[in-house]
């Protein structure tokens, strides 16, 4: 049984005591942030669209902030390949969409697909729900700090290719900013970043934070990369 499963009938607390100053502007983003200023695409007012949560997880490293972020196995029905935040669909077992279920879903979520600890880590925060029209999920965001790093890497190679952390320093670099270009002609931030390209929800979601806590450098917006690109 992992450790998620057994406490997933306890309440998961959020809190920001003792959390490290750089992440001061963090919290205030996220306290004050609206879903409109996030993405415009928002959940349906007529409650479709299957629960789900992903887990945002600031670490440090050796070269400061960091957050931790999984490659999508090549073979997956959904987003496959595509670099992301830990996390998935709510089981039944964790409770109530609009409570705290979608909390339990994103540490249990990063347990099996990072093998990380959920007991060394802190919840400090939870964005709005937002939405991702291409496979329906209503995505929670939820905040984490990694109180007592734990190994990570990956846990069942059908679900995941690998387990990586990218530092905040090299996300606010300019030269590894760039807009990704669907096929579809789709635009939208993205991230050149320990050989991967970062783009779609995840890259929505890091977008934002830098530029609501103030840490983002200007980017030339006009450096276009093709979902196909690599390292």
């Amino acid at each position: 049984m992992s450790r998620a499963s057994e406490t997933r009938g306890e309440a998961v607390v959020v809190s920001k005591e003792g959390l490290p100053g750089w992440l001061d502007p963090v919290v205030r983003a996220v306290e004050t942030v609206r879903p409109r200023q996030l993405s415009r695409f928002l959940p349906p007012e007529d409650g479709a669209g299957r629960q789900s949560a992903v887990l945002v997880l600031f670490g440090e490293g050796e070269r400061g902030p960091e957050l931790l972020l999984m490659e999508r196995a090549g073979n997956l029905r959904s987003h496959a390949g595509q670099p992301s935040f830990p996390g998935g669909a709510l089981d039944p077992e964790d409770g109530d969409p609009q409570g705290d279920g979608p909390l339990r879903a994103a540490l249990r979520e990063a347990e099996e697909e990072t093998g990380l600890d959920p007991a060394g880590v802190q919840v400090f925060g939870v964005l709005p729900r937002l939405y991702i029209p291409v496979s329906g999920f209503v995505v929670t965001p939820v905040l984490g700090w990694w109180r007592e790093p734990s190994p990570v890497g990956v846990v069942d190679p059908n679900e995941t290719a690998r387990v990586f952390t990218v530092p905040v320093a090299d996300l606010t670099d300019p030269a590894n900013r760039a807009t990704a270009v669907h096929p579809r002609g789709h635009r939208g931030p993205a991230f050149l970043v320990e050989s991967a390209l970062v783009w779609g929800f995840t890259a929505g979601i890091i977008d934002r934070l830098l530029h609501y806590a103030g840490w983002e450098r200007p980017w030339d917006r006009d450096k276009l990369v093709p979902l196909d690109w690599r390292a």
